[in-house]
């Protein structure tokens, strides 16, 4: 298997050798047979179903749930790449967070002009509730994934900001594990950061960020919209593996002026909340009055700093694409640097000029709804036919503000097995980023998510992407 044309493979030079970070994964593969690997890869599918790790698809009428194909073939990042990442990481995490701090108090980066007013001031995930208060230990994004892209051996992007409930560690862990069951040899043969002590390291940083109220050894638990929720498996995985009890809002009541969920000795104050539930259905007394997934007075609660909410309400204004957009400027504002990973050149289409020329383009250009995820709402121009390039042109003439768009980028591949052998596949890659009031603590390694459809871009679960095994190694 050669490099693609056009894509940097991160396992073959241009020549067709091997790559050093690849070579001691691919000599072990050259010695395997390969009705082996055939007979290893059904073996992790089964292993997947068992312990149940799948994902439902919304707007489907069956609403079924599915699993998320897992390939075989590691990624593998070198030990000097993921150091420059981590301090790229780290800059963007600190600005986001310092962002989010000074759009609820003095809004600094407006007065100085360097965003406009109208990001936030006409944006829904924006809260007035939050405004003038900081919460616990100063922090508002506990838990971050910053979506990379790869396009050159030194060339890293971020693609997205995930400050509001970023997903998939669940499968992070569980991939490592089915890999160190089906290879051991592997990892005997190649040093590998571990990822297994992620659960524990976000036990100990979300108490870290207790409240002041809070006893010695503080009390976390994760809440959930319940079972039928697209990631409910990931809830119930990760309260499981922190040792936190895992509820749901009818768990939970306002007593004594603390969040208390119910136990079978009574009602027992939380002191952390990690919630898996949107702001809007958070607190029907505040947010939206029709729900049944929160707690009535929580956010009376957290103003009167009662309880920790990781992530803070009101982050999701960070996820938004238009203020990813103006990132770069965020950064330099709030630690004076440049950024160490760029954005992705970006398209305001509440621009005119920029407008006029993404209309014009539409044909090369990604386009991205600016409160788009999961890959819904896109239009990517190389592959989509007249027809729809056309239909979402109506779209953007009449909401011009909703959309943003990019060029599209020559993504990096990996290999991934195939039953012809191994195949490039285009990659992104998801590091987990967690921040209490001292420290910022990132993963080694990541999800890894993977176009398993050859020539395809998108790599969301949601729409026939797969996930592999991230490999950072040690020096």
């Amino acid at each position: 298997m050669s490099a693609s044309a056009g894509n940097f493979d991160e396992m073959h030079n241009a020549d067709g050798t091997v790559r050093e970070a690849y070579a001691s994964y691919c000599s072990w593969f050259d010695e395997q047979k390969t009705a082996l690997l055939k007979r290893k890869h059904g073996e992790a599918e089964t292993n997947f179903r068992k312990t149940g790790i799948t994902f439902n698809v919304y707007g489907e009428d069956e609403a079924e749930e599915r699993l998320i194909p897992f390939d075989m073939v590691p990624r593998v990042i070198t030990a000097a790449e993921w150091r420059k990442l981590t301090r790229g990481i780290e800059q963007r995490v600190s600005a986001l967070n310092a962002f989010m701090h000074d759009l609820y108090h003095r809004q600094e980066i407006i007065r100085a002009g360097r965003i406009p007013e109208r990001l936030f001031r006409d944006n829904a995930a924006w809260l007035p509730n939050m405004v003038g208060f900081t919460p616990p230990g100063g922090v508002y994004t506990h838990i971050v994934g910053i979506d990379l892209v790869r396009t050159g051996p030194d060339e890293f992007f971020v693609l997205e900001d995930n400050a509001r409930t970023p997903s998939g560690v669940s499968y992070m862990l569980e991939n490592r594990e089915t890999m160190m069951a089906m290879f051991p040899e592997l990892f005997m043969r190649m040093p590998v950061e571990a990822v297994s002590d992620y659960p524990r390291r976000l036990a100990k940083s979300l108490a870290a960020c207790a409240p002041k109220c809070a006893q010695d050894k503080p009390v976390v638990a994760v809440l959930t919209p319940g079972i039928y929720n697209s990631a409910y498996f990931e809830h119930a995985f990760l309260a499981d593996q922190m040792g936190a009890e895992l509820v749901e809002g009818s768990d939970l009541r306002v007593v004594d002026g603390r969040v208390a969920m119910r136990t079978t000795a009574g009602y027992q104050p939380v002191d952390v909340l990690y919630r898996r539930v949107d702001d809007d259905f958070l607190d029907p007394l505040t947010f939206n009055e029709d729900s049944v997934l929160g707690v009535p007075g929580i956010m009376d609660v957290y103003r009167a700093s009662g309880i920790t909410i990781a992530n803070a309400p009101g982050t999701g204004v960070a996820d938004d694409k238009a203020i990813y957009s103006f990132m770069p400027e965020i950064v330099e504002f709030y630690t004076g640097e440049k950024p160490l990973l760029p954005n992705v050149e970006t398209h305001r289409c509440a621009d005119p000029d920029e407008l006029k020329y993404v209309l014009d383009n539409l044909a090369e250009l990604v386009v991205k709804e600016v409160h788009g995820s999961g890959g819904y709402g896109m239009l990517i121009g190389p592959t989509s036919s007249k027809k729809e390039i056309e239909e979402f042109r109506r779209k953007i003439v009449a909401h011009p503000e909703n959309y943003i768009a990019q060029p599209t980028l020559s993504l990096s591949t990996c290999p991934i097995f195939t039953k012809k052998g191994l195949a490039p596949r285009h990659v992104d890659l998801r590091p987990f980023v967690l921040v209490s009031p001292d420290k910022i603590d990132i993963t080694p390694g990541g999800l890894t998510r993977v176009a398993l459809r050859e020539g395809s871009l998108v790599v969301n679960s949601s729409q026939g992407g797969g996930t592999k095994d991230t490999w950072v190694l040690k020096d």
